[in-house]
């Protein structure tokens, strides 16, 4: 499965590995389907590390989460390289809902290592395949401290919504 997130910096193509993390492609796929992610923000961009949204809409407005969390399918083989999606979470391993980020760099030191609270690692479900020197726009927007956050777009960065594409393009 493709998805196109169409962001207010331009779209970023993703190819979504239900193969190797069914539960999580459902997910996003779901709130994909039912609009959820359609005028969030990317609230945190570390260039050099990652951006992250799904979360708030403008202005840091949260989100009301839909679901429970998901268990956490970092054991998957999927690294943390650039280019990849993963799954934000708290400390706790099985904690993602909905907010997922883009590795800016190679961060294999955030995969999973082992079953235990701190070797669970971040499930990475996907990776761009075209729109990656928007993803790099992204990581260069000005940021700073907002609504008690740190790294965040002094100016919005919109994703305005998330196009399925149910095979490749030809």
């Amino acid at each position: 499965m493709q998805a196109t997130l169409h962001t207010s910096l331009g779209p970023v193509r993703v190819v979504l590995d239900a193969a190797r993390a069914p539960r999580t492609v459902a997910s996003f796929l779901a709130h994909a389907r039912a609009g959820f992610y359609d005028g969030t923000v990317f609230h945190r961009v570390v260039p050099g590390f990652v951006i992250q949204g799904g979360g708030y809409g403008p202005g840091l407005a949260p989100r009301r989460v839909p679901e429970r969390p998901l268990p956490n399918e970092a054991d998957n083989g999927l690294s943390n390289r650039r280019g990849t999606l993963a799954m934000a979470r708290t400390g706790e391993p099985h904690s993602a809902t909905t907010q997922f980020f883009v590795n800016l760099a190679d961060n294999t030191f955030l995969d999973h290592r082992e079953p235990t609270p701190e070797g669970w690692g971040y499930c990475v479900f996907g990776h761009v395949v075209e729109g990656m020197e928007v993803v790099d726009r992204i990581a260069a927007v000005p940021t700073g401290l907002r609504g008690g956050h740190r790294d965040v777009p002094l100016e919005d960065v919109l994703l305005e919504r998330v196009e399925l594409h149910d095979r490749a393009p030809a």
